[in-house]
């Protein structure tokens, strides 16, 4: 399926098929997607109203999360689901998992907008060239927003390096505001870091096979401690449907 995309897109889909993962800086990231994101301020201004994650074994509060969950099939037509928990293994999640996170839901106007649906159709077209899905793929999409304070570092990746137990994560920067660090980090099996990188700039990304990789990303501090600190992804995982 490489050999039917852009250019563009042909050569993210090789290097994923020969490395597992990628950093696509914003203007790649944006040549992409559609000219046109109508809605992308408004969808970005939605991070504003993210509800505080109350699933912290850590007890920390320094995470706010909405979630939705689709079928995407492998022409990248995405069809939004009911509401359903986040569950992930401890394997995977030896914090947080083991149990169902009912997250509040994407807002409802953004979940068929015109920028979650370009980024989930650009999911489908550069990860299911490099690994063709027949059958499509269940989907989650989650926001994040981790915060920073003096004294208290924002943790991206409380759980460490890790896996999420999906097939392909995308990792978008919305919006970083008055923070340092977060660098993305991916590693083997046994967390020996292969690539590293930093998500500077919105529409900066980070593309992995989650079955290849773990990854992880190290704390984010304040720059100005006396200011408010944060830092704004969308994350979508891919999971291959069986059949």
């Amino acid at each position: 399926m490489i050999d039917t995309l852009d250019p563009d897109a042909a050569a993210l889909a090789q290097t994923l098929h020969a490395e597992g993962f990628a950093f696509v800086p914003a203007p790649r990231l944006r040549a992409l997607l559609p000219d046109s994101l109508p809605d992308w301020q408004a969808f970005a201004d939605s991070w504003d109203e993210l509800p505080l994650d109350r699933y912290m074994a850590d007890q920390g509060r320094y995470r706010r999360r909405r979630h939705a969950v689709f079928q995407l099939d492998d022409q990248g037509r995405a069809r939004a689901l009911p509401a359903q928990p986040h569950f992930q293994a401890l394997d995977y999640n030896p914090l947080n998992g083991g149990i169902e996170r009912w997250y509040e839901p994407v807002a409802e106007v953004f979940v068929a907008g015109a920028s979650l649906t370009a980024l989930l159709a650009l999911s489908a077209r550069v990860f299911g060239a490099a690994d063709p899905a027949p059958a499509g793929w269940f989907v989650e999409v989650h926001q994040f927003r981790i915060e920073a304070r003096p004294g208290e570092p924002g943790q991206p990746t409380p759980e460490g390096m890790h896996r999420d137990g999906v097939d392909h994560v995308l990792v978008l920067l919305v919006r970083r505001c008055n923070v340092r660090e977060g660098t993305t980090l991916i590693g083997d099996a046994e967390s020996q870091v292969a690539g590293s990188f930093t998500l500077a700039e919105p529409f900066d990304a980070a593309l992995v096979e989650d079955r290849r990789w773990r990854h992880g990303v190290t704390a984010v501090q304040p720059v100005d401690p006396a200011a408010p600190a944060w830092r704004d992804v969308l994350v979508i995982t891919l999971r291959r449907n069986p059949g």
